[in-house]
């Protein structure tokens, strides 16, 4: 019953109804709380230390605030930086599981909120379009929604910008990236990505999830690029170890 209700329909029944926080288990209370994680868990939450390379948000244990990991110094990505908050493991895994694939979308707006986070410590909002990680239509109608569209909307309402769906398209159903070998995924996303012309001259702020090798993020900075894209960077939630 909850999956036929909107996102605030859900939430209001979530408060109302007996509901456990998606980390811990416990029992969820209606004010400490963040969504459907408890207070304490949120608060778990594990963060990325300041350091991280500039392109792919790796952690670094160093201080140097322009770092730039082996990989990304061979072939560095087509954006000007990425940022990730999170480390994906533990709690901020198991929250971004239930936004992904339980249909907890109201975790749009805190995430977005800790995004937005890394972005204003950066200082940097040059930008005139937050964009989404797109999903191939056949993939949106199985799941029913995108959660790098909930998410890229939420934050380009606190940023104050525009968020434009249809600057990047996804061409075909590809294989889901977790599921493949570190060097299979590139092969995985060539060519899967299309931008509109209407992205040429724009200044694009690319945000998605979760990074894992960042070949997702490379091809579709690419297809921007290609369409003749003025600048991009790119912002997730989580970087994987």
């Amino acid at each position: 019953m909850l999956q036929t209700l909107s996102s605030i329909g859900r939430e209001t029944a979530r408060i109302v109804l007996h509901a456990s926080c998606v980390v811990c288990d416990g029992e969820l209370p209606w004010r400490a709380r963040k969504a459907s994680c408890c207070a304490a868990c949120w608060a778990s939450l594990p963060q990325i230390p300041a350091t991280r390379c500039r392109y792919c948000a790796a952690p670094w244990s160093g201080n140097d605030p322009g770092y730039v990991c082996g990989s990304c110094l061979v072939t560095p990505p087509p954006v000007v930086w990425t940022e990730a908050w999170g480390c994906y493991r533990g709690s901020l895994e198991k929250v971004l599981h239930a936004f992904k694939f339980k249909r907890h979308d109201f975790f749009a707006a805190p995430l977005a909120e800790l995004v937005e986070s890394v972005i204003r410590e950066r200082g940097d909002l040059d930008f005139d379009a937050v964009v989404p990680v797109p999903m191939h239509r056949a993939k949106l109608r199985r799941r029913g929604y995108n959660q790098a569209e909930l998410l890229a909307r939420a934050l380009a309402r606190r940023l104050g910008l525009r968020c434009e769906t249809a600057l990047l398209a996804k061409t075909r159903d590809s294989s889901a990236q977790s599921r493949l070998a570190r060097n299979e995924r590139a092969a995985n996303v060539h060519d899967a990505f299309r931008a509109s012309p209407r992205a040429a001259s724009r200044r694009i702020l690319l945000v998605d999830d979760v990074i894992t090798t960042g070949e997702t993020i490379r091809a579709c900075a690419r297809a921007l690029t290609d369409a003749g894209a003025k600048r991009i960077a790119a912002a997730v939630v989580a970087k994987t170890e």
